[in-house]
């Protein structure tokens, strides 16, 4: 197998989370039929205090990182950070935030916003990072996702309940557990309004009178608009969901000169029913999914992958060189899929 141009693994993990939130409790106080939110399969996720920023939980998770591995902040060459949701303010580049926030100064920064991918994609970028700065050793790549209630409502956005959660790695070049091997993503971009959020933007940067994210249309109904609500039309837009996964799957695996059939692990986005789904379509047992761990964090964008790898490498879950897909479908409308080795 050829080595890829720039190897890299993941020395350590940090995490942090908001306050637990039972779904069945408080789905009510988001939308007017909780029955549904709970038939999604989530048990519990995760809500920021007010005041809590993206920046503030990105940082917690930054500094548990660097402390498990007992690396000083000065000696990260490459801060990344991976925001699949509003940052705290426009025309800001919370980044530089986060490395401000961990006195980091006079570094290379990224700041990746590709929706809930970027926290799989964002690592094939480090690696083309690496392959062109042979100089940077040391990258702190932390993915955040804290919901702006204003701008949109956590249980209505699409088929997930939207959670507040971050999670920071230490990837160093050349470390030789969990190891980076491809990263793969393709796009449909006749499809990329359908989860938009109208308000806040240059087109309508005011809020009209009445408007509200509690009651303003989700993704879901635009997704049922542009199939006319045909349920032909829909159940085979959801099988080519499914089939483009396999797909990016397949891709990702071709790229690292490995098979699907090695998979030890295939984790995806934080979507119960969505993991079962693709499970199936995979050929792929189920309880070497993320599917518990999904239902007790919700769907915390960016942040969901990441954070399953590390926990089942912390409980001892998987074995040196165990192959790991995370993958999953995000804003664009992408696919994507990067494949590790334990």
């Amino acid at each position: 197998m050829a080595a890829p141009l720039a190897e890299f693994g993941i020395a350590g993990f940090g995490y942090a989370f908001g306050e637990d939130q039972d779904v069945e409790h408080v789905a009510g106080t988001y939308v007017a039929d909780p029955e549904r939110i709970v038939r999604w399969g989530y048990r519990t996720f995760h809500r920021a205090a007010d005041g809590v920023t993206s920046t503030a939980l990105a940082a917690e998770a930054s500094r548990a990182a660097l402390a498990r591995v007992a690396m000083d902040p000065a000696d990260v060459d490459l801060v990344v950070l991976a925001n699949s949701e509003l940052a705290e303010y426009p025309y800001w580049d919370s980044s530089a935030a986060l490395a401000r926030e961990l006195k980091i100064r006079e570094r290379q920064t990224m700041l990746l916003t590709e929706g809930c991918a970027c926290g799989v994609t964002g690592l094939g970028a480090v690696a083309g990072q690496l392959a062109l700065q042979p100089e940077i050793d040391t990258v702190l790549f932390t993915a955040v996702n804290r919901v702006s209630e204003f701008h949109r409502n956590r249980m209505n956005v699409n088929n997930a309940v939207h959670s507040d959660g971050a999670v920071a790695v230490v990837l160093r070049r050349g470390h030789d557990r969990a190891t980076w091997l491809a990263t793969e993503q393709f796009t449909d971009s006749d499809f990329c309004d359908w989860f938009r959020t109208d308000i806040g933007g240059s087109v309508t940067p005011i809020p009209p009178p009445g408007w509200s994210s509690a009651t303003a249309p989700s993704g879901t109904e635009r997704v049922q608009a542009h199939f006319r609500k045909d349920p032909r039309q829909l159940q085979k837009f959801g099988e080519q969901l499914n089939a483009r996964v396999v797909e990016v799957v397949e891709r990702a695996c071709r790229r690292a000169a490995v098979r699907r059939e090695d998979l030890a692990r295939f984790i995806y986005i934080n979507d119960p029913d969505g993991i079962a789904d693709v499970a199936g379509s995979i050929d792929f047992p189920l309880a070497r999914t993320n599917h518990e761990l999904a239902s007790d964090h919700g769907h915390m964008g960016a942040a969901d992958q990441l954070v399953a790898l590390g926990t089942y490498l912390d409980r001892g879950e998987l074995n040196a060189g165990d192959l790991v897909a995370l993958a999953g479908i995000s804003i664009g409308m992408r696919w994507y899929c990067t494949i590790f080795r334990v």
